[in-house]
């Protein structure tokens, strides 16, 4: 079944746990979140990001997302992720998505401002949320830069200007940089714990943790009892995928079709889920 994202959210602050919000372009990796979903009857994102676009359209993978999403007994929100244009993120409405984030970390501020409250705007004609980033982490969603996998505390998200960009925005939650990476870690990551705490008190809004792959399950419970909300995973969940076709294909090097293969990565992504979800609602599953 379809929710909005505030809806996830309150149920994620109700709980004290994290709602995991999953990057799925392709059809497997979809499939496998809402199965992992439904097993533990708990609210996930379903998310396409502007940067798979080469992998799925958004017109493409988004009726499927949007479909399976619907007929699902899971509460599931989709989820433009990091559309880094407003006609993007129209995009995704007009496909359907109930949800949707604007990235303009990387603009200057006014211009962020300006085009966040626009896209608020837009959001605000379907009665969806909207979730901003303020505040630059390295890395890319899909991997091509990751080389920079280490926080810079240079570009950690400033409390001051997140104060005042909540407050002009009106965003539903907000993304910020406080030591995660998009992409594979090349060194231990340095949260700043105390960061995240400052800015959930300052904003009043639940903050994103994006680049969530790689974390500890101590460092995923402390972000979230310091006022994380959403958990943006992909990096792990898509290397579990690569992993588990190359495993089959050492297991059956005579296979000459794909559809073996395809169950496989759709396996190893929900093995690499399931764990995730353990951990982000630690003491609350029922199974």
């Amino acid at each position: 079944m379809l929710i909005g994202l505030k809806e996830a959210l309150d149920f994620g602050q109700a709980h004290n746990c994290g709602i995991a919000a999953i990057n799925t372009p392709t059809f497997e990796m979809l499939v496998a979140t809402i199965k992992v979903a439904e097993r533990y009857d708990i609210p996930m994102i379903l998310q396409h990001a502007e940067v798979h676009e080469p992998v799925n359209s958004i017109e493409n993978i988004g009726p499927a997302m949007l479909e399976l999403a619907k007929r699902s007994t899971a509460p599931l929100v989709v989820h433009v992720d990091h559309g880094e244009s407003y006609e993007f993120v129209k995009r995704g409405f007009e496909v359907g998505f109930n949800s949707a984030m604007f990235d303009g970390s990387r603009l200057p501020f006014a211009e962020n401002l300006k085009i966040t409250r626009d896209v608020v705007a837009l959001a605000n004609e379907y009665g969806y949320g909207v979730e901003a980033e303020l505040g630059v982490m390295p890395g890319r969603e899909d991997g091509e830069d990751s080389d920079a996998g280490v926080g810079d505390a240079a570009l950690y998200t400033d409390p001051e200007l997140a104060t005042e960009f909540v407050a002009a925005t009106g965003i539903t939650a907000l993304a910020c940089s406080f030591g995660t990476v998009h992409g594979l870690y090349k060194a231990e990551p340095k949260i700043d714990y105390e960061l995240i705490s400052v800015l959930r008190r300052r904003t009043g809004v639940p903050i994103v943790m994006h680049g969530g792959s790689g974390l500890s399950a101590k460092e995923y419970r402390e972000c979230i009892v310091r006022g994380v909300q959403k958990i943006n995973y992909y990096t792990y969940a898509d290397k579990a995928a690569l992993e588990g076709a190359k495993q089959y294909l050492a297991d059956h090097p005579e296979t000459y079709v794909f559809a073996p293969v395809s169950v496989a990565v759709g396996r190893s992504v929900e093995q690499n889920l399931e764990e995730l979800v353990r951990t982000l609602y630690e003491g609350q599953l029922s199974r």
